[in-house]
Protein backbone atom coordinates (compact mmCIF):
# COMPACT_ATOMS: atom_id res chain seq x y z
CA UNK A 1 0.00 0.00 0.00
CA UNK A 2 1.45 3.35 -1.05
CA UNK A 3 1.73 6.54 0.95
CA UNK A 4 -1.16 9.02 1.04
CA UNK A 5 -0.68 11.65 -1.64
CA UNK A 6 -0.13 14.52 0.79
CA UNK A 7 2.58 12.61 2.66
CA UNK A 8 4.19 11.44 -0.59
CA UNK A 9 4.29 14.99 -1.96
CA UNK A 10 5.82 16.39 1.24
CA UNK A 11 8.45 13.64 1.36
CA UNK A 12 9.45 14.07 -2.28
CA UNK A 13 9.74 17.84 -1.87
CA UNK A 14 11.94 17.50 1.21
CA UNK A 15 14.20 14.91 -0.39
CA UNK A 16 14.59 17.04 -3.52
CA UNK A 17 16.01 19.84 -1.38
CA UNK A 18 18.66 17.60 0.23
CA UNK A 19 21.88 16.07 -1.05
CA UNK A 20 23.28 12.91 0.49
CA UNK A 21 27.00 13.19 1.32
CA UNK A 22 28.93 11.38 -1.39
CA UNK A 23 31.50 9.75 0.86
CA UNK A 24 32.24 6.23 -0.46
CA UNK A 25 33.16 4.85 2.96
CA UNK A 26 31.43 2.94 5.73
CA UNK A 27 28.40 5.25 6.16
CA UNK A 28 27.16 4.59 2.62
CA UNK A 29 25.04 1.52 3.37
CA UNK A 30 23.59 3.07 6.51
CA UNK A 31 22.59 6.20 4.63
CA UNK A 32 21.00 4.30 1.76
CA UNK A 33 19.07 2.09 4.20
CA UNK A 34 17.80 5.12 6.09
CA UNK A 35 16.67 6.82 2.89
CA UNK A 36 14.79 3.66 1.88
CA UNK A 37 13.08 3.59 5.29
CA UNK A 38 12.12 7.24 4.95
CA UNK A 39 10.69 6.78 1.46
CA UNK A 40 8.63 3.81 2.70
CA UNK A 41 7.18 5.53 5.79
CA UNK A 42 7.04 9.14 4.56
CA UNK A 43 7.58 12.26 6.61
CA UNK A 44 5.28 12.71 9.64
CA UNK A 45 1.87 14.37 9.47
CA UNK A 46 -0.81 15.32 11.99
CA UNK A 47 -2.73 12.12 11.23
CA UNK A 48 0.14 10.00 12.60
CA UNK A 49 -0.66 8.75 16.10
CA UNK A 50 2.51 10.05 17.75
CA UNK A 51 2.31 13.44 16.01
CA UNK A 52 -1.32 14.30 16.74
CA UNK A 53 -0.30 16.68 19.55
CA UNK A 54 2.51 18.33 17.58
CA UNK A 55 2.25 19.83 14.11
CA UNK A 56 5.40 18.76 12.19
CA UNK A 57 4.80 21.14 9.26
CA UNK A 58 7.73 23.46 10.07
CA UNK A 59 10.05 20.46 10.45
CA UNK A 60 9.33 18.87 7.06
CA UNK A 61 9.20 21.82 4.65
CA UNK A 62 12.02 22.01 2.06
CA UNK A 63 13.30 25.26 3.58
CA UNK A 64 13.23 26.28 7.24
CA UNK A 65 11.11 29.06 8.63
CA UNK A 66 13.54 31.96 9.28
CA UNK A 67 14.45 32.33 12.95
CA UNK A 68 15.95 35.54 14.26
CA UNK A 69 19.32 35.18 15.97
CA UNK A 70 19.12 36.00 19.67
CA UNK A 71 22.16 37.66 21.26
CA UNK A 72 22.29 36.72 24.96
CA UNK A 73 23.76 39.00 27.56
CA UNK A 74 24.82 36.29 30.02
CA UNK A 75 27.62 33.74 29.78
CA UNK A 76 26.67 30.41 28.19
CA UNK A 77 25.81 27.50 30.44
CA UNK A 78 28.75 25.30 31.58
CA UNK A 79 31.22 28.09 30.75
CA UNK A 80 32.94 27.87 34.17
CA UNK A 81 33.37 24.07 34.05
CA UNK A 82 36.52 22.23 33.05
CA UNK A 83 35.31 20.48 29.90
CA UNK A 84 36.31 19.72 26.33
CA UNK A 85 34.55 22.09 23.94
CA UNK A 86 33.50 21.00 20.44
CA UNK A 87 31.75 23.86 18.63
CA UNK A 88 29.36 23.72 15.69
CA UNK A 89 28.12 26.92 14.05
CA UNK A 90 24.88 26.43 12.11
CA UNK A 91 25.80 22.74 11.85
CA UNK A 92 29.39 23.36 10.65
CA UNK A 93 32.31 22.39 12.88
CA UNK A 94 34.41 25.34 14.06
CA UNK A 95 37.90 23.99 14.73
CA UNK A 96 39.26 27.38 15.82
CA UNK A 97 36.68 27.68 18.60
CA UNK A 98 37.04 24.06 19.70
CA UNK A 99 39.54 22.32 21.97
CA UNK A 100 41.91 19.55 20.98
CA UNK A 101 39.77 16.38 21.11
CA UNK A 102 42.65 14.42 22.63
CA UNK A 103 42.33 16.38 25.88
CA UNK A 104 39.23 14.46 26.99
CA UNK A 105 41.02 11.14 27.24
CA UNK A 106 38.60 9.47 24.82
CA UNK A 107 38.71 8.75 21.09
CA UNK A 108 36.91 11.51 19.16
CA UNK A 109 36.64 11.97 15.40
CA UNK A 110 34.30 13.96 13.18
CA UNK A 111 31.74 12.17 11.05
CA UNK A 112 32.58 14.41 8.07
CA UNK A 113 36.22 13.29 8.20
CA UNK A 114 35.82 9.65 9.21
CA UNK A 115 33.08 8.75 6.71
CA UNK A 116 35.58 8.61 3.84
CA UNK A 117 37.49 5.78 5.52
CA UNK A 118 36.99 2.15 4.57
CA UNK A 119 37.00 0.93 8.18
CA UNK A 120 35.92 2.62 11.39
CA UNK A 121 34.64 1.36 14.75
CA UNK A 122 31.38 3.31 14.23
CA UNK A 123 30.56 1.33 11.07
CA UNK A 124 28.61 -1.27 13.05
CA UNK A 125 26.62 1.41 14.88
CA UNK A 126 25.87 4.24 12.45
CA UNK A 127 22.14 4.03 11.75
CA UNK A 128 21.84 0.69 13.56
CA UNK A 129 20.18 1.87 16.75
CA UNK A 130 18.07 4.34 14.77
CA UNK A 131 16.84 1.47 12.56
CA UNK A 132 16.05 -0.65 15.63
CA UNK A 133 14.11 2.28 17.07
CA UNK A 134 11.71 2.37 14.11
CA UNK A 135 9.71 -0.51 15.60
CA UNK A 136 6.98 -0.47 16.76
CA UNK A 137 6.74 3.32 16.22
CA UNK A 138 8.02 4.93 13.03
CA UNK A 139 10.45 7.83 13.50
CA UNK A 140 10.88 9.32 10.03
CA UNK A 141 12.73 12.46 11.13
CA UNK A 142 15.46 10.22 12.56
CA UNK A 143 15.71 8.25 9.31
CA UNK A 144 16.04 11.54 7.41
CA UNK A 145 18.89 12.48 9.73
CA UNK A 146 20.81 9.22 9.23
CA UNK A 147 20.53 9.56 5.47
CA UNK A 148 21.52 13.21 5.15
CA UNK A 149 23.56 14.22 8.24
CA UNK A 150 26.45 16.43 7.19
CA UNK A 151 28.57 16.09 10.32
CA UNK A 152 28.68 15.03 13.94
CA UNK A 153 31.08 13.44 16.38
CA UNK A 154 32.09 9.81 16.87
CA UNK A 155 33.13 9.22 20.49
CA UNK A 156 34.57 6.00 21.86
CA UNK A 157 35.31 5.76 25.59
CA UNK A 158 37.50 2.88 26.74
CA UNK A 159 37.97 4.09 30.32
CA UNK A 160 36.86 6.93 32.55
CA UNK A 161 36.93 10.17 30.56
CA UNK A 162 39.19 12.82 32.07
CA UNK A 163 36.61 15.58 31.59
CA UNK A 164 33.11 16.02 30.13
CA UNK A 165 32.72 16.51 26.39
CA UNK A 166 30.71 19.68 25.70
CA UNK A 167 28.97 19.89 22.32
CA UNK A 168 28.21 23.58 21.73
CA UNK A 169 25.75 24.55 19.00
CA UNK A 170 25.83 28.18 17.87
CA UNK A 171 23.24 29.87 15.68
CA UNK A 172 24.47 32.67 13.38
CA UNK A 173 22.22 32.57 10.29
CA UNK A 174 18.46 33.11 10.43
CA UNK A 175 17.90 30.54 7.64
CA UNK A 176 20.33 27.81 8.74
CA UNK A 177 19.15 24.18 8.53
CA UNK A 178 21.51 21.87 10.46
CA UNK A 179 21.53 18.06 10.46
CA UNK A 180 24.01 16.45 12.87
CA UNK A 181 24.47 12.78 13.79
CA UNK A 182 26.55 11.62 16.77
CA UNK A 183 27.63 8.05 17.55
CA UNK A 184 28.89 7.18 21.04
CA UNK A 185 30.34 3.86 22.14
CA UNK A 186 30.95 3.18 25.84
CA UNK A 187 33.22 0.14 26.20
CA UNK A 188 32.92 -2.25 29.19
CA UNK A 189 33.48 -0.41 32.46
CA UNK A 190 34.01 2.97 30.76
CA UNK A 191 32.37 6.23 31.90
CA UNK A 192 31.60 9.37 29.88
CA UNK A 193 29.68 12.60 30.44
CA UNK A 194 28.39 14.56 27.44
CA UNK A 195 27.06 18.11 27.78
CA UNK A 196 25.08 19.89 25.06
CA UNK A 197 23.98 23.50 24.83
CA UNK A 198 23.04 26.15 22.32
CA UNK A 199 20.25 26.78 19.80
CA UNK A 200 22.19 25.23 16.87
CA UNK A 201 20.29 26.69 13.90
CA UNK A 202 17.00 28.14 12.69
CA UNK A 203 15.99 24.49 12.22
CA UNK A 204 17.88 21.64 13.83
CA UNK A 205 17.66 17.87 13.33
CA UNK A 206 19.96 15.83 15.57
CA UNK A 207 20.39 12.11 16.26
CA UNK A 208 22.59 10.64 18.98
CA UNK A 209 23.15 6.87 19.01
CA UNK A 210 24.60 5.58 22.29
CA UNK A 211 25.77 1.99 22.73
CA UNK A 212 26.73 1.14 26.32
CA UNK A 213 28.58 -2.13 26.91
CA UNK A 214 28.45 -4.16 30.12
CA UNK A 215 29.29 -2.09 33.18
CA UNK A 216 29.57 1.14 31.22
CA UNK A 217 28.03 4.47 32.23
CA UNK A 218 26.83 7.40 30.14
CA UNK A 219 25.71 10.72 31.63
CA UNK A 220 24.04 13.31 29.44
CA UNK A 221 22.93 16.85 30.30
CA UNK A 222 21.70 19.31 27.70
CA UNK A 223 20.28 22.81 27.78
CA UNK A 224 18.02 24.01 24.97
CA UNK A 225 17.29 27.69 25.07
CA UNK A 226 18.25 31.25 24.14
CA UNK A 227 16.79 31.70 20.64
CA UNK A 228 13.05 32.30 20.80
CA UNK A 229 12.17 31.34 17.21
CA UNK A 230 14.27 28.20 16.72
CA UNK A 231 12.74 24.87 15.75
CA UNK A 232 14.30 21.53 16.61
CA UNK A 233 13.69 17.79 16.51
CA UNK A 234 16.17 15.61 18.40
CA UNK A 235 16.52 11.88 18.95
CA UNK A 236 18.53 9.81 21.40
CA UNK A 237 18.73 6.07 20.69
CA UNK A 238 20.42 4.06 23.45
CA UNK A 239 21.18 0.37 23.96
CA UNK A 240 22.28 -0.83 27.40
CA UNK A 241 24.26 -3.94 28.27
CA UNK A 242 24.47 -5.79 31.56
CA UNK A 243 24.82 -3.59 34.68
CA UNK A 244 25.20 -0.50 32.52
CA UNK A 245 23.87 3.00 33.24
CA UNK A 246 22.26 5.67 31.07
CA UNK A 247 21.18 8.98 32.59
CA UNK A 248 19.92 11.93 30.57
CA UNK A 249 18.50 15.29 31.65
CA UNK A 250 17.22 18.08 29.41
CA UNK A 251 16.40 21.66 30.36
CA UNK A 252 14.37 23.57 27.77
CA UNK A 253 13.44 27.24 27.74
CA UNK A 254 12.30 29.39 24.82
CA UNK A 255 12.04 28.22 21.21
CA UNK A 256 9.01 28.04 18.94
CA UNK A 257 8.96 24.25 18.49
CA UNK A 258 11.00 21.54 20.20
CA UNK A 259 10.44 17.81 19.91
CA UNK A 260 12.77 15.53 21.89
CA UNK A 261 12.49 11.80 21.32
CA UNK A 262 14.33 9.21 23.41
CA UNK A 263 14.28 5.49 22.58
CA UNK A 264 16.03 3.14 25.02
CA UNK A 265 16.58 -0.63 24.97
CA UNK A 266 17.61 -2.42 28.16
CA UNK A 267 19.15 -5.60 26.74
CA UNK A 268 21.36 -6.71 29.65
CA UNK A 269 20.35 -7.71 33.15
CA UNK A 270 20.42 -5.06 35.92
CA UNK A 271 20.67 -2.10 33.58
CA UNK A 272 19.60 1.38 34.73
CA UNK A 273 18.04 4.03 32.46
CA UNK A 274 16.88 7.43 33.74
CA UNK A 275 15.43 10.12 31.45
CA UNK A 276 14.30 13.45 32.87
CA UNK A 277 13.43 16.94 31.73
CA UNK A 278 12.43 20.37 32.97
CA UNK A 279 10.65 22.69 30.56
CA UNK A 280 9.80 26.39 30.97
CA UNK A 281 7.51 27.88 28.34
CA UNK A 282 6.18 31.42 27.95
CA UNK A 283 3.86 32.49 25.14
CA UNK A 284 1.40 31.02 22.67
CA UNK A 285 4.21 30.46 20.15
CA UNK A 286 5.96 28.01 22.49
CA UNK A 287 5.42 24.27 21.86
CA UNK A 288 7.47 21.57 23.58
CA UNK A 289 7.11 17.80 23.09
CA UNK A 290 8.86 14.97 24.97
CA UNK A 291 8.28 11.54 23.43
CA UNK A 292 9.89 8.61 25.27
CA UNK A 293 9.90 4.86 24.57
CA UNK A 294 11.72 2.49 26.94
CA UNK A 295 11.88 -1.25 26.28
CA UNK A 296 12.80 -3.68 29.07
CA UNK A 297 14.18 -6.85 27.50
CA UNK A 298 16.25 -8.21 30.39
CA UNK A 299 15.80 -9.07 34.06
CA UNK A 300 16.09 -6.79 37.10
CA UNK A 301 16.37 -3.55 35.14
CA UNK A 302 15.30 -0.12 36.33
CA UNK A 303 13.93 2.79 34.32
CA UNK A 304 12.72 6.25 35.38
CA UNK A 305 10.96 8.93 33.36
CA UNK A 306 10.55 12.23 35.24
CA UNK A 307 9.24 15.23 33.29
CA UNK A 308 8.05 18.57 34.62
CA UNK A 309 6.72 21.46 32.51
CA UNK A 310 5.92 24.99 33.64
CA UNK A 311 3.73 26.83 31.12
CA UNK A 312 2.34 30.37 30.94
CA UNK A 313 0.72 32.83 28.52
CA UNK A 314 -0.72 30.18 26.21
CA UNK A 315 2.32 27.87 25.99
CA UNK A 316 1.79 24.20 25.07
CA UNK A 317 3.56 21.17 26.52
CA UNK A 318 3.33 17.54 25.36
CA UNK A 319 4.45 14.30 26.96
CA UNK A 320 4.18 10.87 25.34
CA UNK A 321 5.89 8.17 27.35
CA UNK A 322 5.81 4.40 27.15
CA UNK A 323 7.28 1.52 29.11
CA UNK A 324 7.30 -1.80 27.24
CA UNK A 325 8.16 -4.89 29.28
CA UNK A 326 8.97 -7.86 27.07
CA UNK A 327 8.28 -11.49 28.02
CA UNK A 328 10.98 -12.72 30.36
CA UNK A 329 11.93 -9.25 31.63
CA UNK A 330 11.13 -10.23 35.20
CA UNK A 331 11.82 -8.03 38.24
CA UNK A 332 11.45 -4.92 36.09
CA UNK A 333 11.18 -1.64 38.01
CA UNK A 334 9.63 1.02 35.77
CA UNK A 335 8.61 4.48 36.96
CA UNK A 336 7.06 7.26 34.91
CA UNK A 337 5.74 10.66 36.00
CA UNK A 338 4.78 13.65 33.87
CA UNK A 339 3.40 16.79 35.48
CA UNK A 340 2.66 20.33 34.42
CA UNK A 341 2.22 23.56 36.33
CA UNK A 342 -0.07 25.89 34.40
CA UNK A 343 0.37 29.50 35.44
CA UNK A 344 -2.71 30.72 33.58
CA UNK A 345 -5.87 29.38 31.95
CA UNK A 346 -4.58 29.76 28.38
CA UNK A 347 -1.73 27.23 28.55
CA UNK A 348 -2.24 23.51 27.99
CA UNK A 349 -0.53 20.21 28.73
CA UNK A 350 -1.25 17.14 26.58
CA UNK A 351 -0.14 13.78 27.94
CA UNK A 352 -0.22 10.18 26.75
CA UNK A 353 1.39 7.84 29.33
CA UNK A 354 1.47 4.14 28.42
CA UNK A 355 2.40 0.80 29.96
CA UNK A 356 2.59 -2.45 27.96
CA UNK A 357 3.63 -5.42 30.10
CA UNK A 358 4.19 -9.05 29.10
CA UNK A 359 5.96 -10.26 32.27
CA UNK A 360 4.23 -11.15 35.54
CA UNK A 361 6.80 -10.13 38.18
CA UNK A 362 7.24 -6.40 37.69
CA UNK A 363 6.72 -3.10 39.51
CA UNK A 364 5.66 -0.46 37.01
CA UNK A 365 3.76 2.77 37.51
CA UNK A 366 2.84 5.88 35.58
CA UNK A 367 1.08 9.09 36.44
CA UNK A 368 0.31 12.42 34.84
CA UNK A 369 -1.17 15.54 36.40
CA UNK A 370 -1.79 19.20 35.62
CA UNK A 371 -2.40 21.91 38.15
CA UNK A 372 -2.10 25.54 39.12
CA UNK A 373 -0.15 27.31 41.83
CA UNK A 374 -1.26 26.19 45.29
CA UNK A 375 -2.88 29.34 46.67
CA UNK A 376 -2.53 28.18 50.28
CA UNK A 377 1.21 27.65 49.90
CA UNK A 378 1.46 30.99 48.10
CA UNK A 379 -0.40 32.69 50.96
CA UNK A 380 1.94 31.03 53.47
CA UNK A 381 5.02 32.45 51.74
CA UNK A 382 3.51 35.91 51.30
CA UNK A 383 2.42 36.04 54.93
CA UNK A 384 6.08 35.66 55.84
CA UNK A 385 7.18 38.63 53.81
CA UNK A 386 8.08 36.97 50.48
CA UNK A 387 6.92 39.13 47.52
CA UNK A 388 4.39 37.39 45.27
CA UNK A 389 6.68 37.11 42.21
CA UNK A 390 9.51 35.62 44.26
CA UNK A 391 7.10 33.28 46.02
CA UNK A 392 5.82 31.98 42.69
CA UNK A 393 9.40 31.41 41.53
CA UNK A 394 10.19 29.44 44.68
CA UNK A 395 7.15 27.23 44.14
CA UNK A 396 8.08 26.65 40.50
CA UNK A 397 11.62 25.60 41.46
CA UNK A 398 10.19 23.27 44.08
CA UNK A 399 7.83 21.78 41.50
CA UNK A 400 10.60 20.90 39.02
CA UNK A 401 13.08 19.77 41.69
CA UNK A 402 12.31 16.06 41.23
CA UNK A 403 13.42 16.24 37.58
CA UNK A 404 16.55 18.29 38.33
CA UNK A 405 17.55 15.84 41.08
CA UNK A 406 18.08 13.24 38.35
CA UNK A 407 21.34 15.03 37.47
CA UNK A 408 24.11 13.12 39.22
CA UNK A 409 26.73 15.89 39.33
CA UNK A 410 26.22 18.42 42.14
CA UNK A 411 28.10 21.08 40.17
CA UNK A 412 25.96 20.69 37.05
CA UNK A 413 22.77 20.44 39.11
CA UNK A 414 23.51 23.70 40.91
CA UNK A 415 24.18 25.51 37.64
CA UNK A 416 20.94 24.22 36.12
CA UNK A 417 18.96 25.46 39.15
CA UNK A 418 20.66 28.86 38.84
CA UNK A 419 19.77 29.08 35.15
CA UNK A 420 16.18 28.14 35.86
CA UNK A 421 15.95 30.84 38.53
CA UNK A 422 17.40 33.42 36.13
CA UNK A 423 14.83 32.51 33.46
CA UNK A 424 11.98 32.83 35.95
CA UNK A 425 13.23 36.24 37.09
CA UNK A 426 13.37 37.47 33.47
CA UNK A 427 9.84 36.25 32.76
CA UNK A 428 8.04 37.69 35.78
CA UNK A 429 4.99 39.78 35.12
Amino acid sequence: MGLPQAKLTATEARLAALAMPEAPGWTRLGRLGARARLEAMGLPGRRDEYWRFTNPADLVTPAPVPAAVFEPSENPVFHAMDRLRLVFVDGVFDAAASDDPALAGVEITRLAEAQALDIHWAAELYGTLEARGQEPVERPMAALNTAFATDGVLIRATGRAEKPVNLIYLHKSDTSDAILHHVIRIEPGADLTVLENGPAAARFNKVMEVDIADGGAFHHVRVQGRDHERRAVTHVFARLGQESTFKSFTMTANGALTRNECVIELTGDEGVAHVAGACLGDGSDFHHDDTIFITHDAERCESRQVFKKVLKNGATGVFQGKILVQPGAQKTDGYQISQSLLLDEDSQFLAKPELEIYADDVACSHGSTSGAIDERALFYLRSRGVPRAEAVDLMVLSFIAEAVEEIESDVIRDEIVERLAQWLARHRR
